[in-house]
């Protein structure tokens, strides 16, 4: 995954407040007489979870007020629990007024992701990595999977020009799987090789490549599958992995678990700002 830096946060963030903002500014905050007030403000964790997103919620803040002072109570990656203060804001009423959206919405968005793939990892143990997938939000995906990072979870391909990964519809266009990934093979890159069942994979074993992907495959279907290949591949599932199979999965032995749920599903997590 890229670097998370500075300048990514200023850009992400600004494009999300031009968008509460343009093209009249926060009219119903200019209705205040005394916003150019200095005032407390305090972030509040409404649930138990795992906080992400930090940077971007502070950056809100500063682009709109530079007087702005955030101190933030927690760290990204950390534990928190309901009712406790993840961060303090001292800043110009109309500031806190105007970001307080924007903010919270970055805060809550990468704390839910780090929540659900903390209770995803919990429940697969150590053995077995969960891996988020492609299936991002539109421009947001470099915060999201650093998001899956802080929950304790590890980030497949970030895009694809990072690792060869030959799905169905590639072995379809290709109509030759043992010459596709043997062309792949030649590749410097990480290749991976999804396969749908048992005979798919009886004709790549003895390629030269990394890892298999076993996609929708029954528990049944999967330990043969890993019994087949005998250690000598990175393995990994995909496929309707929840919090109620995970467990299930990990027992297999599988390497990696990939989990599109989440990014694409993960549920925001509950925050409260309050003023004094």
């Amino acid at each position: 995954m890229q670097k998370i830096n500075q300048k990514y946060i200023s850009s992400v963030v600004k494009k999300a407040l031009d968008e509460d903002l343009k093209p009249m500014g926060d009219i119903t905050t200019k209705l205040i007489k005394f916003s150019n007030k200095k005032i407390k403000a305090r972030i509040i964790a409404k649930q138990n979870g795992v906080i992400a997103g930090i940077e971007f919620c502070k950056k809100a803040f500063k682009l709109i007020g530079k007087e702005s002072i955030f101190k933030s109570k927690v760290k990204d990656g950390k534990f928190i629990k309901k009712n406790k203060v993840i961060a303090e804001i001292l800043a110009n009423t109309k500031t806190i007024l105007t970001a307080e959206r924007t903010a919270l919405n970055f805060l809550n968005h990468a704390s839910g992701i780090a929540t659900i793939t903390n209770s995803f990892v919990e429940k697969a143990g150590k053995k077995t990595k969960i891996c988020c997938t492609r299936k991002t939000t539109p421009n947001l995906r470099l915060l999201e999977k650093y998001a899956v990072k802080k929950g304790g979870g590890f980030n497949h391909r970030y895009n694809l020009s990072d690792e060869v990964l030959i799905k169905d519809n590639h072995i379809k266009a290709a109509r030759d799987l043992k010459k596709l990934v043997t062309r792949a093979s030649k590749s410097k890159k990480v290749v991976t090789v999804e396969i749908e069942n048992i005979g798919q994979l009886k004709k790549i074993l003895g390629l030269k490549f990394k890892r298999i992907l076993f996609d929708n495959m029954s528990i049944f279907q999967l330990k043969k599958c890993l019994k087949l290949c005998n250690g000598k591949y990175e393995t990994e599932y995909s496929g309707n992995a929840n919090l109620g199979n995970i467990k299930r999965i990990s027992r297999t032995g599988i390497n990696r678990i990939s989990v599109g749920a989440i990014t694409h599903s993960a549920k925001s997590f509950d925050t409260s700002l309050l003023l004094g």
